[in-house]
């Protein structure tokens, strides 16, 4: 979409004004826009990069390190391979190798657990009409696992329900595969 005002360059400011429940939009381009009064020259663009440290909390007071010492380290902490620091890690926004990763584990899962909800390792998700066989798979894996700790904590009798529900398991496994 181009700009409203100049007709040339292509729009990348959209602002809605309701005056007496009247919507008025304008679709400028930024230097329109400073022409306008809408932005000051002065006000700072925002690139992705900046976008992703804000959400790292990169350089923040609120780091989640128990003392000083373990926050001197983290910044110190360089990449054996590329000689990458955590410092321009956090300048950059990316890495400089894929053993980066490794080098800087140390400070790496609490940004993952902010940004990911929580979450540091990957599980993905399995298409229903091409992973019929994984669904099996895994849900033998579950009651392998559960029927272990049954073993463990010495339920015999639930032991014996999980152990018949995985020979069912494995028995309908291999009549798709014939």
């Amino acid at each position: 979409m181009k700009c409203s005002e100049c007709n040339k360059r292509p729009a990348t400011l959209y602002f809605s004004q309701v005056i007496n429940g009247q919507k008025a939009e304008i679709k400028v381009c930024e230097i329109c826009a400073m022409k306008k009064g809408y932005i000051n020259q002065s006000d700072e663009t925002y690139s992705l990069q900046d976008l992703l440290t804000g959400l790292f909390n990169f350089g923040s007071s609120q780091v989640e390190l128990p003392n000083e010492q373990i926050f001197k380290e983290v910044h110190e902490l360089q990449c054996p391979k590329c000689n990458t620091t955590f410092n321009d890690f956090q300048r950059i926004g990316k890495f400089g190798c894929a053993d980066c990763y490794q080098a800087f584990k140390v400070k790496l899962d609490s940004i993952f657990r902010r940004v990911h909800s929580g979450n540091t390792k990957h599980i993905g998700k399995i298409p229903k009409r091409k992973g019929v066989h994984l669904h099996v798979k895994k849900e033998l894996e579950a009651l392998r696992e559960k029927l272990n700790q049954l073993i463990e904590q010495e339920e015999f009798e639930k032991a014996a329900i999980v152990r018949d529900e995985i020979k069912k398991l494995e028995q309908e496994k291999e009549g798709d595969h014939s």
